[in-house]
C-alpha cells in the first residue's frame, strides 16, 4: 500500500479500522475508549487517549507510525515527552518497542485492519490523475448542508489568517486603525498587478500628511502622483505641470521621498485599470471621504458602502486621458461595480472581521460575514472550475471560501483535514 502517516492518523482518529477482537502485538486484549486529541505541535501524536489493555485501564498519549522502527528513526527514544505513551499504533510492526527505561510499549498493528474500499478512495484522491482538485469526481454530490458548514469554517480560517496581517500592521501603526485601513485600502486599489507600489505609496505618504491638505484637491493629487513618481521629467499639459509645481513645494515641506516609478505596471491592463487612473480615483476618494474606517464601522447598508467608491469623481483632466500628456477618447473614470465589490470584499469585510476579532466583538465579525453574503461571487479561474464541477456559487461568502479551499487544501491534497474529503472517504 502507498500512503502517508497522515492517512494512518486519520484512520486512528476516526476508528476507520476493523475493531473486532483487538489485541496488542503481545497478545493482550485491547479496548479503545477514546483515541485522544490530535496534536499538531511537537510531541506524541494524540493526547489523553484512553484504552484498556488486559485488565488495566490506561490514560495517556498515543503515537502513530507507518512502521514501529520509525520510533527510533524519529528520535523518540531520547525524548522524555514520549515516556508516557500508552499505545504505539503502527501499520507494520517490524520491530518490538522498548523504551530507554526498559518498559515495553504496547503496540497495535493495523496492517490487515484497514478496509480496502477506504484505502482505494484515499489513493484515488491523493495519488490520482485529477486535473482540478483531488475529489473532482465526487464534490458535486456532497450534501449542501455539509458543504455550507465546511465553507463557513474555511472562510473563517481565511479571514483569521488575513486579519493577522492587519493586526501586525496595526501594531506598527501604534494602534491607529484609520492609518492601517488607509494602507490596506491603497494596496487593494492597485488590485493584484499594482498592489505593491500602491502599498509603498501609502506607507511613504501618511494619512496625516494628506489630512493637512484636505481642503485643496490639487495638493492631494500632487502629493499622490508625486509620491508615485509620475511627476518627474518633462511634462506638457497644464494639469500635470501644476501638479509638479505643487509637489515640489510639498515635497520640501514634508521631506518626502517618492517611490520608484518603474514599479508601476501598465502591461496587459485595460486602460481603465491603468495605475494613473487608479491613482486619480484614489486621490478623489481621499478628498471626498473623511475618517473612512469610522464610516465603515457605522455604515450597514451595502448600497451606501458601494456609493463611497462609485460616486467618486476624478479631476476632469482624466475624462480625456489615461496617462499624462496622452489624449484619449472622452470617458469618465468612474469605478466599475465589479471593482467596487472587490474592494468591499478585500478591504471592508476584512477590516470589519479584524476589528471584531481584535476587540472580541462578535457584532463586527457577523457584519463582515453578512457583507460577504450580500456581495456577488467573484468570477475567476478557480470559481469557474468549481462551477464546472457542479457547485453553485451564489455570493462572495462562498467564492472566498472556495478560494481558500483550493489554495490551502486542494492544492496540497490535504483531503484528510478537509470536511469534504472526510465525507467522501468515510465509508457509509
Amino acid at each position: 500500500m502507498l500512503f502517508t502517516e497522515d492517512f494512518l492518523h486519520y484512520v486512528w482518529k476516526f476508528r476507520l479500522f476493523d475493531r473486532a477482537d483487538l489485541q496488542t502485538e503481545d497478545g493482550e486484549t485491547l479496548e479503545i475508549f477514546y483515541t485522544g486529541i490530535q496534536n499538531t505541535d511537537a510531541g506524541p501524536d494524540f493526547h489523553n487517549g484512553r484504552v484498556k489493555i488486559g485488565e488495566t485501564l490506561w490514560a495517556g498519549n498515543v503515537e502513530v507510525h507507518l512502521s514501529a522502527s520509525d520510533w527510533q528513526k524519529h528520535g523518540h527514544t531520547a525524548d522524555n515527552a514520549y515516556n508516557n505513551v500508552i499505545l504505539h499504533v503502527v501499520y507494520n510492526n517490524d520491530v518490538p518497542l522498548v523504551l530507554a527505561n526498559g518498559r515495553n510499549v504496547p503496540t497495535l498493528q493495523l496492517k490487515d485492519r484497514i478496509p480496502a474500499e477506504l484505502y482505494t478512495r484515499y489513493h484515488q484522491m491523493v495519488f490520482g490523475n485529477q486535473t482540478i482538485i483531488p475529489c473532482e469526481a465526487s464534490i458535486g454530490t456532497i450534501d449542501g448542508l455539509i458543504m455550507q458548514n465546511w465553507l463557513t469554517r474555511v472562510l473563517v480560517e481565511r479571514l483569521e489568517k488575513k486579519s493577522t496581517a492587519v493586526i501586525a500592521a496595526l501594531t506598527i501603526n501604534r494602534g491607529d486603525w484609520e492609518e492601517t485601513f488607509y494602507q490596506f485600502l491603497a494596496a487593494n486599489f492597485g488590485f493584484k498587478t499594482n498592489a505593491l507600489p500602491f502599498e509603498l505609496l501609502a506607507k511613504s505618504l501618511p494619512q496625516l500628511t494628506l489630512a493637512k491638505n484636505k481642503n485643496n484637491p490639487m495638493q492631494i493629487e500632487a502629493l499622490i502622483f508625486g509620491q508615485a513618481g509620475f511627476l518627474d521629467g518633462e511634462l506638457k499639459d497644464e494639469y500635470p505641470i501644476k501638479l509638479k509645481k505643487e509637489y515640489e513645494y510639498l515635497q520640501k515641506k514634508y521631506n518626502l521621498k517618492p517611490i520608484e516609478n518603474h514599479l508601476w505596471k501598465f502591461m496587459r491592463l485595460r486602460p481603465q485599470n491603468f495605475p494613473t487612473v487608479r491613482l486619480a480615483q484614489f486621490a478623489a476618494l481621499i478628498v471626498n471621504a473623511d475618517h473612512l474606517f469610522s464610516k465603515i464601522l457605522e455604515i450597514k447598508d451595502i448600497d451606501a458602502l458601494r456609493n463611497l467608491f462609485a460616486s467618486i469623481k476624478t479631476n476632469s483632466y482624466w475624462d480625456e486621458h489615461y496617462r499624462f500628456d496622452v489624449p484619449a477618447k472622452s470617458s469618465p473614470k468612474t469605478m466599475g461595480a465589479a471593482s467596487v465589490d472587490i474592494l468591499l470584499i478585500n478591504t471592508m469585510a476584512l477590516f470589519l472581521f479584524s476589528y471584531g476579532r481584535h476587540h472580541q466583538q462578535q457584532y463586527y465579525i457577523s457584519r463582515s460575514l453578512k457583507l460577504l453574503e450580500n456581495l456577488p461571487a467573484e468570477k475567476n479561474n478557480i470559481t469557474a472550475d468549481f462551477v464546472n464541477l457542479g457547485l453553485k456559487i451564489t455570493n462572495a461568502f462562498e467564492s472566498q471560501a472556495l478560494l481558500e479551499l483550493k489554495n490551502n487544501y486542494c492544492n496540497y491534497k490535504k483531503c484528510l483535514q478537509c470536511g469534504v474529503g472526510n465525507k467522501i472517504l468515510k465509508l457509509t
